[in-house]
């Protein structure tokens, strides 16, 4: 994948730094598109994604040299988001706007001022204007309706709180239902990237260096950014930043989800913290938690994202074998390794916390090591299908199989930390018992740290 070397200006600990803006080319290319589009048209963009992910960067860089208008919305009473409103209006485009405490008279004066001015407005944290005032995207609407074909803004709004984005844009009973002219998420960065970025700060990196870093920020930039910053780019460097007192890492999975789940954080967490440890099985949860966990993770599937279902690559839909996954490497890494741990840090004990996660380390990272190369073999390959193999005891497994339909190829491969325990012709005898891979030409590899 390629990578942009365009930069952007950040303030790190209260100085300023020059940063490269790594990838996220397709959708800057997407940005730029809607942005002159409307200079025709009124444009109301949606971007998704976690909070870290890097949505306001991205929207700055793509904004750059082009009357912008940007505001987060505070966790805040409605008179006060408009105060602050009112300010930035002031600020980014020098004029003055007067409010009765009402967001909806403030987004009419944009709206007409867009009459004759094209510009860009992007609405960060939009979910807080719900949680102030859930009257405002009825008025929004009302609003974009009537002035959307005479205006000519470009409206983003951007949310970190996955529920309540999707419910407010793609829940066909809420009022702004079907008046984006764009939606897309915002993902962490792949594999290649992440390789890229640590490559640019330690060209001298060890595989663990770079399986440590995948493993703990799951190519999230923000946390990326954390580590490269304070030059935290060796497994030990990376280890010492997270297992300290002031570091976002150990408090970040709590914070980032409460958030999400509201008073029912309880159970979602203990959920989470059953998958992280091993038992990603619904009878082992239930049985674990003394309850039927299916609505909840239902909810985490749909709703938030955060965990899916996955069976054996040729099993059918309807197949009840299926173990659950945590999807965001950070969130895994924090219910295994932080979350569990929680009395040393309360004590203070960071050198004992380092050792706890010393000692799982090997383990847990070659499960991570397995997604790791999942993910680069989409990057590389063409492919129809991924997936994973075990039969119906749960045994026989094979970690990758790769297909191509189109042209009857497939990859099948094991993944081991260490090569040596890795064996080609135990992998070569299940994937041949198999029938569904009879008639494609088969390619075996046994993947490990060194071929990251």
């Amino acid at each position: 994948m390629a990578i942009s070397l365009m930069s952007i200006r950040l303030i790190i600990n209260g100085q300023a730094m020059m940063m490269k803006f790594y990838d996220r080319e397709t959708e800057l290319e997407l940005l730029r598109n809607e942005r002159e589009l409307s200079k025709e048209v009124s444009r109301f963009t949606i971007m998704i994604g976690r909070r870290r992910i890097g949505k306001t960067a991205l929207v700055k860089e793509s904004e750059k040299g082009n009357k912008f208008l940007y505001f987060y919305v505070p966790r805040n009473s409605e008179s006060l988001i408009c105060d602050d409103l009112a300010a930035a209006v002031r600020k980014d485009l020098g004029i003055t706007m007067f409010h009765s405490g009402r967001f909806r008279d403030l987004f009419e004066q944009l709206m007409v001022y867009g009459q004759n001015n094209n510009f860009t407005f992007m609405i960060d944290e939009f979910q807080e204007l719900e949680r102030a005032n859930k009257a405002i995207t009825s008025h929004m609407q009302n609003l974009w309706d009537m002035y959307k074909g005479s205006a000519r803004i470009n409206l983003i709004v951007c949310g970190s709180v996955q529920s309540m984005m999707v419910k407010i844009f793609q829940n066909y009973k809420e009022p702004l239902f079907g008046r984006a002219t764009s939606i897309f998420s915002i993902d962490p960065f792949e594999p290649s990237v992440v390789k890229t970025i640590l490559r640019d700060h330690n060209p001298n990196y060890r595989p663990d260096d770079l399986l440590f870093l995948y493993t703990v920020t799951g190519g999230v930039p923000k946390y990326i950014e954390l580590l490269m910053d304070t030059k935290a780019t060796t497994f030990d460097k990376m280890l010492d930043r997270i297992c300290s007192p002031l570091s976002l890492f150990l408090s970040e999975g709590k914070d980032l989800l409460i958030s999400e789940f509201g008073k029912d954080y309880g159970t979602y967490f203990s959920i989470l913290k059953l998958i992280s440890k091993g038992k990603t099985a619904l009878n082992e949860i239930n049985t674990s938690i003394g309850m039927d966990c299916s609505p909840y993770l239902d909810k985490l599937d749909r709703e938030y994202n955060i965990v899916k279902r996955t069976r054996p690559i040729f099993s059918k839909e309807n197949s009840r074998d299926v173990r659950w996954k945590i999807t965001d490497n950070y969130l895994r890494f924090y219910f295994r390794l932080i979350d569990s741990n929680q009395p040393l840090i309360e004590m203070g004990y960071y050198d004992l916390l380092k050792r706890k996660i010393i000692d799982d380390y090997p383990q847990y990272s070659g499960l991570v090591l397995e997604d790791y190369f999942r993910k680069k073999i989409i990057e590389e390959t063409k492919l129809t299908k991924m997936g994973s193999h075990w039969d119906k005891k749960g045994e026989n497994e094979i970690d990758i199989i790769a297909l191509n339909d189109l042209g009857m190829k497939a990859t099948v491969a094991e993944v081991k930390r260490d090569p040596k325990k890795a064996d080609l012709k135990q992998l070569r005898e299940r994937a041949e018992a198999l029938p569904e891979l009879r008639g494609f030409e088969t390619e075996y590899r046994l993947l490990s740290l060194k071929d990251m």
